[in-house]
This record gives C-alpha cells, sequence and structure tokens, in this order.
C-alpha cells in the first residue's frame, strides 16, 4: 500500500490500482508557467492520472510548480528554457521565448523517452497548453497525437478569431462601443487586443496549432458557453472535450506562500457578509487606484477580505501608500489585507458573499462554482470577455466600466452587489448556475461524460 496527499486528505493506493494505471498508458503534460495557465494544467494532471493514465508532466525551470501533494507515480521533469523573471512583465516576449527556447529541450527529452520505452505501457501522445505551439511540429515529426489544451474559453477563442480577421490595425474609437456581430453580448472594445505585429503572428500559431490538433481539450463547460459552441466547434473540426471546471476535480498545492490565517477570520463573520478582493498574480494597480479601492470599501460600510500581492501597487513594495486613517479599519477589525489566500477555500467560505476580481477565466470559474456574485474590472487578454459573459449573458455579477477606479463608483457597485435587490437577484442566478455546474460533473453530466469520451479517445484514437 502506498497514499498522498490532496487538500488535506490522505489518498490510498493499493498495488493492484497501480498494476491497473500501468496499463493504461502513458501521457505527456506541457504546461505554460504562468500561474493562470499551470493550475488549470495540474488539475487535469490529476483528472487523467485518476482515469487511469500515468503521467508525466514537462516543465520549464521558470516558475516550476511543487511536486508535493502530487500521487508519487505523476512524474516531473524540468527542462532548460534561457527565461528570467524580468521577462514575465512581457507576455508577448515571454510566450515568444517560451516557443523558441523549448522546442529542442523538449524534443531530446521526448526523443529519449520513447526510445526508453521498451516494454512499458505505450506512450499514447502530448498534451500542450495552446498557447506552446512548437510542439506541432515535434509530434508531427514524432508522428503522436497531440491535444491542444485551452485553459480559457470558447468564446475567448473566437473572439481571436474576429481579431486575428481584422489584423492589427488599430480600432477607431467610434467603433468601440459597436456589438459584435455574431455574439452581440460583446462590444468591439471587449475583444483581446493584437496591437503588434509580433503578437499578431503568434496568435496565428496559437490558432493554427489548435486547428491542427489531434483533439482539442477545454476548461470549460457546455451549459455556459451556449453562444460559441457552435462556431468553437465549427472552426476547429477536430474533436472537442468540454471536461471543466477542472479545479473541482482535485485540489492543486499552491504554487503561491497562502495567508490561511484569514480563514479563522472568516469564520469569525455572518454568512455573506465579506466581500472578496484580488485581482490575481498578473494584475498591477497604481498608488491612486490603491487608495481609491481603499475609500471605496471604507465608504461601503462592508467587511471585506483584500489581496495586494507584493510589488502588485507601482512605485510601492505592498500596501505602505494606504492612508493611515483606512489602515484602523483594519485594526477594528472590519478588513483583513493579505499577501494572497488559498482562493478556492475562500469563495467557499460561507461568509463571502461577493468576489471583486479582474475577471480572469480561474478566478471566474471558482466564484460561479461556489455560488458567488462578482464585481468585475477586468484589464486585459480575456478579461473583458470573461466580464461580459458574467454580467450580460449569466446575470451572476456587474461590470465596473472603464476600469471605474472611483471611491464613489466603486461605494455603489459593492452595495449593488452586496446589498440591493438588485444583488439577491445575482446571488440567486449563481446559486442556479453553481447547481448546474454540479450536475454536469456528476455521473451522467456533461463534463463527466466529457472526461470519460477523452479517456476512451485517448486509449482508441
Amino acid at each position: 500500500m502506498s497514499s498522498y496527499t490532496n487538500g488535506g486528505v490522505v489518498v490510498v493506493v493499493d498495488e493492484m490500482e497501480k498494476r491497473e494505471r500501468s496499463a493504461g498508458g502513458h501521457l505527456v503534460l506541457l504546461p505554460c508557467p504562468l500561474q493562470g495557465h499551470m493550475n488549470p494544467m495540474l488539475h487535469l494532471a490529476n483528472l487523467l492520472h485518476s482515469k487511469g493514465f500515468s503521467i508525466t508532466i514537462v516543465h520549464t525551470q521558470f516558475k516550476s510548480p511543487n511536486p508535493s501533494g502530487y500521487p508519487s507515480d505523476i512524474n516531473f521533469k524540468s527542462i532548460p528554457d534561457g527565461l528570467s523573471k524580468d521577462q514575465e512583465d512581457d507576455l508577448v516576449s515571454l510566450l515568444l521565448n517560451l516557443n523558441l527556447n523549448c522546442e529542442a529541450p523538449v524534443r531530446d527529452f521526448l526523443l529519449q523517452m520513447q526510445s526508453n520505452r521498451s516494454g512499458q505501457e505505450p506512450f499514447l501522445g502530448i498534451i500542450h497548453d495552446a498557447s506552446l505551439y512548437f510542439v506541432s511540429a515535434i509530434a508531427d515529426d514524432m508522428k503522436l497525437p497531440r491535444f491542444a489544451f485551452k485553459t480559457n474559453n470558447m468564446t475567448f477563442y473566437v473572439g481571436y478569431l474576429l481579431t486575428t480577421q481584422k489584423g492589427c490595425h488599430p480600432i477607431k474609437d467610434e467603433e468601440l462601443e459597436e456589438p459584435v456581430f455574431v455574439l452581440p453580448f460583446l462590444k468591439i472594445k471587449d475583444l483581446p487586443e493584437v496591437k503588434s505585429s509580433d503578437l499578431h503572428i503568434q496568435v496565428g500559431k496559437m490558432v493554427d496549432a489548435t486547428r491542427t490538433a489531434t483533439a482539442v481539450i477545454c476548461n470549460t463547460l457546455k451549459q455556459l458557453e451556449q453562444n460559441a459552441l457552435p462556431m468553437f466547434q465549427q472552426d476547429l473540426s477536430i474533436p472537442v472535450f468540454l471536461v471543466g471546471p477542472l479545479h473541482k476535480y482535485s485540489i492543486s498545492p499552491p504554487t503561491t506562500a497562502t495567508d490561511r490565517s484569514c480563514i479563522s477570520w472568516l469564520d469569525t463573520q455572518a454568512p455573506s457578509s465579506v466581500i472578496y478582493i484580488s485581482f490575481g498574480s498578473l494584475v498591477t494597480i497604481s498608488g491612486s487606484e490603491l487608495v481609491e479601492m481603499a475609500w471605496g470599501l471604507a465608504n461601503s460600510k462592508k467587511n471585506f477580505l483584500w489581496v495586494v500581492r507584493p510589488s502588485s501597487v507601482h512605485n510601492s513594495q505592498w500596501v505602505e501608500l494606504l492612508p493611515k486613517e483606512f489602515e484602523e479599519l483594519i485594526t477594528n477589525g472590519r478588513g483583513r489585507i493579505v499577501k494572497w489566500v488559498p482562493q478556492q477555500e475562500v469563495l467557499a467560505h460561507p461568509a463571502i458573499g461577493g468576489f471583486w476580481t479582474h475577471s480572469g477565466w480561474n478566478s471566474t470559474l471558482e466564484s460561479i462554482t461556489e455560488g458567488v456574485p462578482m464585481l468585475c474590472s477586468p484589464r486585459f487578454g480575456d478579461q473583458r470577455i470573461n466580464a461580459r459573459l458574467v454580467s450580460c449573458v449569466w446575470g451572476v455579477g456587474i461590470q465596473i466600466e472603464n476600469d471605474g477606479m472611483e471611491r464613489g463608483l466603486i461605494e455603489k457597485s459593492i452595495r449593488r452587489v452586496m446589498v440591493d435587490k438588485e444583488g439577491m437577484e445575482m446571488k440567486r442566478r449563481a446559486m442556479d448556475l453553481k447547481e448546474k455546474i454540479e450536475i454536469s460533473l456528476n455521473k451522467g453530466g456533461s463534463s463527466y461524460v466529457a472526461s470519460e469520451k477523452l479517456k476512451f479517445f485517448i486509449k482508441n484514437g
């Protein structure tokens, strides 16, 4: 007998289960080393491991995952990448260098692994983050099945298609408020921006690598994206497996040190009384925005749990730019400011009544799966599209337009979500959506069935 720990739960694996797993076949997973991409891939690894596959995760040295907390027979292999922490601030440069620097070491590893597999379970293919388009050439040369994994949603993919059709030409101001013809709940300004020819070329390569994959795996479910699903499937013309939300299958160990004292503080708060604020792992704000957020929170009269990452405020190490008067609110127990939290656990806590978010896809999924209404402040990438889904399609939140970092608007928006009748309706719809998602994950549900079909497809083609 052997065991491992997942989310504090000890899972025992007997020798019979190990033998069955080794007969399932071997998969290599290649995640992108950004937290919003890494975490879903690790959840996918856990899901596929539970389906009987043996797993090797090939990852960069840059922001490498922590293997502890995963089953001992999930293997982690580090490859050289030539990246530095400074490159994280320029996503275009980071993606370009990932695709340039990682092709040779990944190819060498796969060739070596394939040559050493005599007498072992079959090598069934590669699952790669869709942004790592270099994998396409390797899989073609080695004649391996290749599965593109999309960590964001189908609506964003359709938005990218519309953007690439336009090219990198600037959008005129008078066009920004116009609805998108094929997805009218979106406005032109919500579409992802492709401001440079370099990014335009990279996006084209990502789309091509997705279209030419053996199949596509998505961290979403059809109940959330009925509008985009037909266009998504029509563009790809290959099997698509909607297996999300993946974070509900397992708990991945945190990639950033978390402050668990916030959980005991939440335990002292009344149900649905606290607004939780977090803008994810990449968004930065100015000092003036920090101050406006603080006074908006103070004036809303609602208790708060606020994540402020170190160095996420321009020209500041942490929160030293906050007014002294605001700090007294924390001393008086009305709120907590922390550097990072176990977000899934926080959103599941009964004290949380709303989530002020940057609208990253992982955060959006984690919020709706717990029935928590959202206040959306999108900045870049897929965030504007996600915020529009939240506010205009699902009706489980509101979007602060034009960045909206003004204390009066913040106060009003918090109260709309947390206090007003409008917020109660959002909560009701959020709980309905939570129930639909739970049904999709249970036996016979759409995501459960998709994961079973994926298992069969990987094994049998």
